[in-house]
């Protein structure tokens, strides 16, 4: 079967710097819904496009592709004293964003009394290698498309 909108395809990734440094890679193989419902980035999504299990390909992804250009205005501060305890550099906390919609921040510095966060994704602004292999394709079931998202084996449980 070739992958096309409302399918639930299985793959495996392994994510590198331009330098070709590991950055993340799959243990198990992950399902995700094709078809634009924002379950994987776009460019992967297009070059899967029409593929059966077995492709592979290596894809190189700008920023822009990728997780974003980093965005200053999504570095910020807050007092010391209000932040949570138990909270340490590398952590995450749930604040109100430029917008006022909830963002993750990521504990980037605690500089005396200041805590610096930064918003953005943590491979924002990189450019980013992905190797991508098609492990199987299926029709995705009308629950699935319903709920956005494959279920099951390698999917989102319930």
């Amino acid at each position: 079967m070739k992958i096309a909108k409302d399918t639930a395809v299985t793959i495996t990734f392994k994510v590198a710097d331009v330098n070709g440094s590991a950055i993340e890679q799959t243990r198990e193989p992950v399902a995700y819904l094709h078809g634009g419902y924002g379950n994987l980035l776009p460019k992967i999504e297009e070059a899967l496009e029409g593929q059966e299990a077995g492709f592979q390909t290596t894809l190189t992804l700008t920023p822009e592709d990728g997780f974003g250009v980093r965005d200053p205005a999504l570095e910020t501060t807050m007092p010391k004293a209000e932040f949570p305890p138990g909270v340490k550099v590398g952590g995450q906390i749930e604040r109100p964003g430029p917008d006022g919609a909830p963002r993750v921040y990521t504990v980037a510095k605690i500089k005396g009394p200041v805590v610096l966060l930064d918003g953005n994704h943590p491979l924002a602004g990189y450019t980013l290698r992905f190797a991508v292999k098609v492990v199987s394709v299926r029709a995705a079931s009308a629950e699935e498309v319903a709920h956005g998202h494959v279920h099951g084996d390698h999917g989102h449980h319930h």
